[in-house]
């Protein structure tokens, strides 16, 4: 059978989007072990710290493969149309630059009593070294199905009214907006906790990668370890001494 391999950020350099014959039956890891084998140039710490998505879900190492399943392969991350109600907030990718007053003006309501903004800006430099511009490249479907349920998610585990969540993608220059979260809530205490987990959990689990680029060369940015329900190997136990 055939399956659909889509590698992302770092690994897209190494690997191209491509088709591939697996037996019937075949697991993500036994995919992983195939895809991996005679790859010299890629570490092993990258293979080890991936995850595997299957048609725009996290998989686990022991999910069997069908035909025509797509495959994507996600180093940790750095990073649409809103189909919820209009209450709920705006979820989307855009490669416009993000007007925060729009968004901010549509979450005020009469019932909440705070909107906190968080503006996530692309500074001029980082770890000292002097930045030209970054690039956010997205797996756009998964992204934006994991975006909406972390809204979701927040509302109900901070019970506050209105969640928008809107990332960049392409180049951004020094200065910009790369993602915007604007939680309004009845009570301030919620709406910050929100705000928080949001950017928190959305640069560990959503796909979307960035790529800096300094003066002195060009680097896809280190991103947090997948949470372990989402790493796709699990690390190797200790060996008995």
């Amino acid at each position: 059978m055939q399956v659909r391999i889509l590698p992302f950020g770092v690994l897209k350099d190494w690997l191209g989007a491509t088709d591939v014959d697996v037996p019937e039956g075949s697991t993500v890891a036994a995919l992983l072990d195939r895809i991996s084998s005679g790859r010299s140039g890629i570490p092993a710490a990258t293979w080890a710290s991936i995850a595997v998505s299957v048609n725009h879900e996290y998989a686990q190492p022991t999910r069997v493969l069908r035909e025509g399943d797509e495959v994507g392969l996600l180093p940790p991350v750095s990073g649409g149309i809103p189909d919820e109600p209009e209450s709920a907030g705006e979820i989307r990718l855009t490669r416009a630059a993000i007007d925060s007053g729009p968004l901010v003006a549509a979450a005020k309501h009469g019932s909440d009593g705070a909107v906190v903004v968080f503006d996530g800006i692309v500074r001029n430099n980082t770890r000292g070294r002097q930045t030209l511009h970054l690039d956010y490249e997205s797996y756009e479907e998964m992204a934006l199905k994991q975006m909406r349920e972390l809204a979701a998610e927040a509302r109900a585990r901070f019970q506050v009214r209105h969640v928008s969540i809107v990332h960049r993608l392409g180049r951004l220059l020094v200065g910009e907006s790369s993602v915007l979260i604007v939680v309004a809530s009845a009570h301030r205490a919620q709406a910050y906790e929100a705000s928080r987990w949001l950017i928190d959990t959305l640069k560990r689990t959503v796909p979307i990668w960035k790529k800096e680029t300094f003066v002195d060369g060009t680097v896809w940015s280190d991103g947090e370890p997948f949470p372990e329900n989402i790493a796709a190997r699990a690390p190797e136990a200790p060996h008995a001494s």
